[in-house]
């Protein structure tokens, strides 16, 4: 049985360990609310390029483009699929990478040998070089802190490998959360676009719409910028989980703190209890026995 002394430094320890917790959780909310702020400052400005592709199909609903290109020359084992894989810089934050790994796994299985990934996190960039997998490019210093401008440099390099032929279908690994309490891993596909994508967005109505100098050349200005505004909403997305998964990882842990603060407690009141119970008997002892000494 362990002797009080020792209780105590692992009442110490535990309390030093929820310090340590509860600071975790508190940077981890700070960071989500600030994830949240970006995404409602920057949303209407990509829906809006949204809304302006959508036009423009309306508008010429027969423009050909090299980003709608299906690619229907290359088939079975000619095709190259691309991933672009969102995992997280640190760990501690439950099962978010592994919800990762394993639906990508899934994907990667559907045709062995034909894959290429992007991938954007440290451990993610460590598992898949263990793996042997054939890693296009890895992004560093984007999942930890998602702004525009690093996100710039994963879109860039992506669209620059679809259009030179590198990858021949394009998706994004990233994970949303849905409430508070539950986040969901997903897979949307960035590339070849499908016009169904753009039907459902409202274009404010009938108007006259003029394309300078043609359909063609605008839309290869926009869809870059919808894209990179896609992966970037990817990006926060999967940063707002990460931050919500280790709230949720560090309060567990700082509950299960708590349990063992109030176990050890107990086990030491009683060891306390148990040696001042043994020392009153022995001074009782000791004064009986002095009083029989003097009679």
């Amino acid at each position: 049985m362990a002797s009080a002394k020792e209780i105590q430094n692992r009442i110490k320890s535990v309390q030093d360990t929820m310090k340590i917790t509860n600071a975790m959780f508190m940077i981890a909310s700070s960071k989500l609310r600030k994830a949240k702020k970006e995404v409602e400052v920057s949303g209407p400005y990509f829906s809006a390029m949204r809304q302006t592709i959508a036009a423009i199909q309306d508008y010429a609903p027969a423009v050909q483009n090299r980003y709608y290109d299906k690619r229907p020359e290359k088939s079975g084992k000619d095709r190259t699929y691309g991933y672009l894989v969102l995992t997280a810089d640190k760990g501690l934050s439950g099962s978010y990478n592994h919800n990762v790994v394993k639906l990508v796994q899934k994907e990667l299985d559907k045709h062995p040998g034909q894959n290429a990934l992007y991938v954007a996190g440290r451990l993610g960039r460590h598992f898949y070089r263990k793996q042997g997998e054939n890693v296009m490019h890895q992004f560093h210093y984007v999942v930890e802190d998602p702004s525009l401008t690093r996100v710039r440099e994963v879109s860039h390099r992506v669209l620059e490998d679809y259009n030179q032929g590198k990858v021949d279908e394009l998706y994004m690994v990233y994970t949303r959360m849905n409430t508070p309490m539950s986040c969901e891993t997903k897979i949307s596909k960035l590339l070849p676009l499908d016009e169904e994508t753009f039907q459902d967005i409202p274009d404010g109505g009938p108007r006259e719409v003029e394309l300078f100098p043609t359909p063609e050349e605008v839309l290869d200005s926009v869809i870059p910028i919808y894209l990179h505004g896609v992966i970037f909403g990817g990006l926060v997305a999967s940063f707002c989980s990460e931050q919500n998964s280790r709230m949720l990882a560090m309060q567990s842990a700082t509950n299960n703190a708590k349990e063992m603060l109030h176990d050890l407690s107990i086990q030491y009141n009683r060891i306390r209890q148990t040696a001042i119970t043994q020392e009153i008997t022995e001074v009782i002892a000791g004064a009986r026995a002095q009083r029989q000494k003097q009679q």
